[in-house]
């Protein structure tokens, strides 16, 4: 068994490697490939538990993701985000589970209602990755992302509930909406405490190598220890790593550097292999179904991946449309409230209501006054993140299943008050749902986007004028610091040292005029570009890297002290990728 699960991971990064190396999806040429490879007898059959499953791939995967979403943007489309991956994720249990319960009576209510649990998450991971390959606009990107960060947690408490019902337990409505408030209480908890506690880590360690590991061990600790106490681990591991992602910036750049390939190869490991397991194990499951049941089942789950597809779009539109209608109500109301003064006398019921309080209590008195806002950050805060009609066509087909429908439907096909035909059942139509999802959606999303013209350079201009309005701030405060410690320097070293000073300053003023007159001559025919520049500068450094090499392999130089002058070289290299990657694309 363990030569051939080391097969199958060899393989599927072969395939994946590829993949990437052409500019396809990775996760659909995977699961193609193995899908074909499955038919082949000499490829092994794998086995693998679906609980084991869940808690060896889905908190790492979920605590990557979370580390590159937005906070800011997360909070912002929180309530699309909400919509998506709770709502959503209800409806489609619903309606997938009362159409498997009509077409295939013997699976009874509670084993339907567990099937649309199981089928309801998509996984994002594919539309993620064709989204950044595309272009795709960031608020569309960040409602993705938040979505398949949340669904995951709405998903797997129905699985608890609909498994609690199947094993004969009494669950009412109270009691399954009181398991959801515990889960997400809990889970949220436990990973805020997991987040600070790894922040505080982060922050006072220096040791690079040491905090990758913690940070690739923490997610199976706050994912174990949140579901032992009833919480949702998958909340639970998501609120740690929005936390985590959130203070990085405030830790040493060592351990953004190490964090960075570390978490990209354990998602490419982790995802190679599970797309790779769901294309292998598609022809192993049909085939343990007995004859008489077979046309039946995969009529079954054909017409759930119908009703899959169908439920999402068809849930979307109305969704959008009722919070626009909802957000206009709203901001009317709003607007009436100022209008009439009754905004302002609310604010001012609440300023004197302080003021009581403290005269009546003056040991908390004397803290700071909260910020009155303004009226356009109110505007905003009643005021979701725009989607036109584009956009929700192109969130309503990156609906691919993936790891959670997968490992569900083996964990349910365990549950011994399920006999052997609605077992089955189960597994085949996730399966296909999975696969069928994938090959479906994932091919033609490419399409669709393109064909749409969603891709936009809205982000790139935003970007730009961020940029220039980041950079006239640091400039200014730059020159503050340097007017202020020009006093604190002479005081320090006298006069005879203050033209080392005043150089200093006039090269880094000089630095910043040249870049900003780089930028602004690049658009010239006759000057060079950047990415000429970059390419000049990349080939500069192999023809170092070259030499060393040589020089080490001739024995006259030592190679420890090769190895350090590589790292200078790749920090060198690091900088010009870094570069490249926050300047505003130039425009034809």
């Amino acid at each position: 068994m363990d030569a051939e699960l080391f097969y199958v991971l060899v393989g599927a990064l072969s395939v994946a490697a590829v993949a990437r190396w052409r500019g396809w999806p990775a996760p659909l040429l995977v699961t193609v490939v193995a899908l074909a490879a499955s038919f082949l007898p000499f490829v092994p059959d794998l086995e693998i538990d679906g609980h084991l499953l869940l808690n060896l791939v889905l908190p790492p995967l979920l605590y990557s993701a979370a580390l590159d979403v937005s906070f800011v943007g997360f909070k912002r489309s929180l309530p699309q985000i909400r919509r998506l991956g709770i709502w959503l994720v209800l409806v489609t249990a619903l309606v997938v589970g009362l159409v498997a319960w009509l077409i295939f009576p013997s699976l009874t209510l509670p084993g339907a209602l567990l099937l649309g649990a199981i089928v309801a998450p998509p996984d994002a991971v594919s539309a993620a990755a064709i989204g950044r390959k595309l272009g795709l606009p960031r608020r569309v990107m960040t409602v993705l992302s938040g979505e398949s960060l949340i669904n995951d947690a709405t998903s797997l408490t129905l699985y608890r509930v609909f498994a609690a019902i199947v094993l004969g337990a009494t669950v009412s409505v109270q009691d399954g909406i009181w398991q959801f408030v515990v889960a997400v209480v809990v889970g949220v908890a436990i990973g805020l405490v997991f987040g600070i506690l790894l922040h505080q880590l982060r922050v006072r360690l220096s040791d690079p190598v040491v905090i990758g590991t913690f940070g690739l061990l923490v997610p199976f600790g706050a994912y174990a220890i949140a579901e032992h106490l009833g919480g949702s681990g998958v909340l639970a591991v998501v609120a740690m790593g929005l936390y985590v992602g959130y203070n990085a910036p405030r830790t040493d750049y060592t351990t953004r550097q190490q964090e960075t390939p570390l978490w990209l190869s354990a998602d490419f490991l982790l995802e190679s292999f599970v797309f790779a397991y769901i294309g292998l194990q598609l022809p192993r499951v049909i085939s343990d179904l007995g004859r008489e049941s077979v046309g039946e089942i995969l009529v079954l789950a054909a017409v759930v991946l119908l009703v899959v597809l169908v439920v999402r779009p068809a849930y979307i539109y109305p969704a959008h449309a009722w919070a626009v209608w909802m957000q206009r109500l709203r901001l009317r109301r709003w607007e009436r409230a100022v209008a009439s003064g009754e905004w302002e006398r609310r604010e001012r019921l609440d300023d004197e209501r302080r003021d009581r309080f403290e005269a009546k209590h003056p040991e908390r008195a004397g803290g700071t006054r909260r910020r009155r806002p303004t009226y356009e950050e109110i505007r905003a805060r009643l005021t979701e993140p725009a989607l036109s009609w584009k956009d929700n066509a192109v969130i309503s087909w990156a609906g691919m299943r993936g790891v959670v429908t997968l490992a569900t439907a083996l964990a349910a096909a365990d549950l011994a008050e399920l006999d052997a035909e609605a077992s089955h059942a189960i597994v085949v139509v996730a399966f296909v749902v999975t696969v069928g999802t994938l090959l479906l959606q994932g091919l033609t999303l490419p399409v669709l986007i393109r064909g749409l013209g969603v891709a936009s350079d809205v982000d790139e201009e935003q970007d730009a004028a961020e940029l220039a309005a980041v950079r006239a701030r640091t400039r200014a405060a730059g020159a503050e610091f340097l007017a202020r410690r020009r006093d604190e320097w002479v005081a320090e070293h006298g006069e005879r040292d203050l033209a080392v000073f005043d150089a200093f300053t006039k090269r880094m003023t000089t630095v910043e005029k040249e870049t900003d007159r780089a930028q602004e001559a690049e658009e010239a025919a006759t000057r060079p570009t950047y990415d000429d520049l970059v390419a000049l500068s990349r080939g500069w450094l192999q023809v170092r890297r070259e030499i060393l090499l040589e020089e080490r392999d001739a024995g006259n130089l030592d190679e420890e002290l090769m190895r350090e002058l590589i790292t200078a070289m790749d920090a060198e290299e690091l900088a010009l990728d870094t570069r490249g990657a926050t300047r505003p694309q130039s425009r034809a």
